[in-house]
């Protein structure tokens, strides 16, 4: 990553707070984690520790993704939700705004991801060695330019969302990395974490928390 981090200072937003999680609603451009070097220091679990000290990690999203995002308050948390993630037992819906117009209204995209080792952090399709990668999405709008869409990840490799749009012509807005031209061209990467449905570490029950678009 460029020397050029300059993350939003803002407030820290929390959606959900209770003895064993946290929600909140990251803002775009900050780290989830932080990255190699002092000045990527500042990021959301180092924002959230300093209000949350004994908050843990459980998942990530991208630098340029906005939205909700868990993070555990005890060990035994932190165990119950890794395994929900890597067993796909959440369900998470995502809103993004990409270019075009998306003919089909509700569609599937299977197309396997591997990461593009010259090209680090950038994935490709790759169907001899790629690891199965599965969206659906449903179009909630369109205009002869763009398309808002909501998006469902069935699985969670990098940069999922952003490199399957991509892949069926229609690149999510401002995407720095997938996007060129005119569709780059925004101020912030067109995608939000949306909702994020989960079932609480402490007796199982169902929660479904949601942070509004900010596009």
């Amino acid at each position: 990553m460029s020397e050029d981090y300059n993350p939003p200072n803002d407030p820290l937003v929390v959606l959900h707070e209770d003895h064993e999680v946290l929600l909140v609603d990251k803002p775009s451009g900050l780290l989830s984690v932080p990255g190699k070097g002092d000045h990527l220091a500042d990021c959301l679990i180092a924002r959230v520790q300093a209000a949350f000290p004994t908050a843990l990690l459980v998942h990530r999203l991208d630098r340029d993704t906005s939205g909700v995002m868990i993070f555990a308050l005890t060990p035994h948390a932190q165990r119950h939700l890794g395994l929900q993630f890597e067993k796909r037992f959440t369900k998470k819906t995502y809103v993004a705004r990409v270019w075009g117009k998306v003919e089909q209204k509700t569609g599937t995209i299977d197309l396997p991801i591997i990461v593009d080792w010259p090209n680090r952090p950038l994935q490709k399709i790759d169907f001899e060695n790629g690891r199965p990668a599965v969206t659906d999405y449903r179009v909630v709008r369109t205009t002869e330019t763009e398309s808002r869409v909501r998006l469902y990840p069935q699985t969670g490799r990098s940069h999922q969302l952003r490199l399957h749009m991509r892949e069926i012509g229609h690149p999510i807005l401002g995407d720095p990395f997938y996007a060129t031209g005119p569709a780059r061209d925004f101020p912030r990467l067109m995608l939000h974490s949306e909702t994020l449905q989960f079932r609480h570490p402490d007796g199982g029950k169902g929660m479904r928390i949601t942070a509004k678009a900010p596009f």
